[in-house]
């Protein structure tokens, strides 16, 4: 999945959790949760298209770990409506199933740009030189 389908997925994600949380929002009872999920559902689109513009590897990472923290947030607010039996189940459940994958996702994207981060930090580039100069001596 290349980084134009992702962030449309993430996209998709936060629309998607918003028509199901209309019906929550009503309710006293389950409000906060859906504003919660709600808002944690539009962090991971809205962060992961920040990270898109990122303007150094270092902010890409930080960003890339704040959407898997707010994705990661989504599916504990969806697996409370479900362990709470607060929500329609065959609406619930697919988006249940999207935010574990999202989770899956980053958590692998955020192990790389650690990793890639992490690799630049011990192992600077060397400042190139034009063709023809000599090296410092």
């Amino acid at each position: 999945m290349n980084p134009a389908q992702l962030r449309q997925r993430t996209a998709t994600f936060a629309r998607e959790v918003d028509t199901f949380v209309a019906p929550l929002l009503e309710k006293i009872r389950t409000r906060n949760t859906a504003e919660q999920l709600l808002e944690a559902s539009a962090s991971v689109a809205s962060n992961y298209r920040a990270a898109g513009r990122a303007r150094s590897h270092a902010e890409f990472t930080a960003k890339i770990g704040t959407v898997l923290e707010e994705a990661d947030e989504s599916q504990f607010w969806l697996q409370h409506l479900d362990a709470c039996r607060l929500a329609d189940q065959a609406r619930l459940a697919p988006l249940l199933a999207e935010a574990t994958e999202l989770v899956a996702i980053f958590t692998t994207a955020v192990k790389t740009a650690q990793a890639t981060e992490s690799d630049r930090r011990q192992n600077p580039p060397r400042p190139s030189r034009r063709r023809g100069q000599r090296p410092p001596t």
